[in-house]
């Protein structure tokens, strides 16, 4: 045996070795980026519920005011009634 066949035999063990190792490493890789995918939709739906509470707070801060300042007038002016 020369060394060209020694040579040809290592490289073709380390090819194999290597192509081996690069289908286990992007079988790998796929499963992280569906993993992602999923935390990234779950972010999106919390995002989005967080969006929609921001706007309900938002809508009804007028009228929370308001049923505030009425109750509070209301109770001023039971107050003021009492003390008469």
């Amino acid at each position: 045996m020369d060394a060209y066949n020694i040579l040809v035999i290592v490289l073709s063990t380390l090819l194999g070795i290597f192509l081996i190792l690069s289908i286990i490493a992007a079988v790998m890789v796929v499963r992280l980026i569906k993993t992602l995918r999923l935390i990234v939709a779950k972010g999106e739906q919390l995002v989005d519920a967080a969006e929609e509470i921001g706007n309900a707070f938002r809508k009804n801060a007028g009228a929370a005011a308001l049923i505030r300042m009425v109750l509070s007038f209301a109770g001023n002016m039971r107050k003021s009634s009492k003390r008469k």
